[in-house]
């Protein structure tokens, strides 16, 4: 059975903060800062519908303003970084790899001297987007080693679980052996895993996040001005790092408020400028959008009408 780790310093990552935007306007409606408490899980129905700031029609933006790498940390003396394909990582969670001279490990760390020690995997404890993510990469890439659908809960009953980002960090850097995935942003001097993608092995970093996401086709059947990527990580091209969550701000194209729509087109212009995401990054550790991609939300974000 697995063993539980509590959280010892909470901190929230994975949802778009409104406190991480230095010139954001002084006055905030409750709408938008219901919408900030919820994050990133409201749906485009419940903004249309009028739940947040009254709209007069069904047309959202939906725009995505934060990428944030998923690291896979890990603890292992005198080793800064790995080479690992999905199908072994994947093996790594799902506890058919248990040992780190596995020779799955080996083959792909040639000169890395391995030690024969247990691999002890730490996932969440609580739902979250990170988990999602990461279980959503191995479901994609290595479906026949991962045979569980990706979800924000954990599927199964082995290795630790540790409650929020905090605490699987603080699993890992305290467990020689410990292996686990989190808010690249927070890894901080742990051991990072560089990730197959086609014939090279990539180490997290912003720009390969923000490539991953710029190289993903948009999902079918949305407007010209409602940019909701469909991310495939086993489609994931070359030179990307393949497991990112991307958050995204959605707004209604009218309201019945010009007040409100001006102030809503303010903040999604500043979120989505260089100088907003220059300010998250700095906050909170997440990959800035392209200037290519700037280029498409400000476009979609220029659909809010005003007048």
């Amino acid at each position: 059975m697995g063993r539980r780790i509590p959280d010892r310093q909470p901190r929230g990552h994975g949802e778009l903060h409104l406190d991480r935007f230095r010139h954001r306007p002084r006055e905030l409606p409750r709408w938008l800062l219901q919408l900030h408490r919820l994050g990133p899980r409201v749906h485009a129905e419940e903004i249309a519908a009028g739940g947040f700031g009254s709209c007069a029609s069904d047309e959202i933006v939906e725009v995505p303003v934060y990428i944030s790498p998923v690291a896979v940390a890990f603890n292992l003396e005198g080793i800064d970084s790995l080479n690992l394909d999905g199908a072994t990582i994947a093996g790594i969670f799902a506890g058919t790899i248990s040992n780190w001279n596995d020779p799955a490990i080996a083959a792909q760390n040639d000169g890395v001297k391995l030690p024969d020690q247990v691999i002890v995997p730490v996932h969440r404890a609580d739902a979250s987007g990170t988990q999602e993510t990461f279980t959503k990469y191995l479901e994609a890439v290595a479906p026949e080693v991962w045979t569980n659908e990706a979800s924000d809960e954990w599927p199964l009953a082995t290795g630790e679980a540790a409650d929020g980002t905090s605490g699987v960090i603080s699993a890992i850097t305290n467990g020689v052996g410990y292996v686990g995935f989190a808010d690249a942003s927070q890894a901080g001097e742990l051991g990072q895993v560089a990730i197959k993608v086609e014939d090279e092995y990539v180490p997290y970093s912003a720009d390969a996040a923000s490539a991953l996401v710029a190289a993903s086709p948009l999902e079918e059947g949305r407007s010209a001005h409602d940019l909701a990527f469909a991310v495939d990580p086993a489609a994931a091209a070359a030179g990307s790092y393949p497991i990112a969550l991307v958050s995204y701000l959605i707004g209604c194209v009218e309201y019945e408020d010009a007040d409100t729509a001006s102030l809503v087109k303010a903040y999604f212009q500043f979120v989505a400028s260089a100088e907003g995401q220059d300010a998250a990054a700095e906050a909170a550790g997440n990959a800035p959008i392209s200037d290519d991609l700037r280029t498409k939300v400000d476009a979609a974000i220029d659909a809010i009408v005003t007048k």
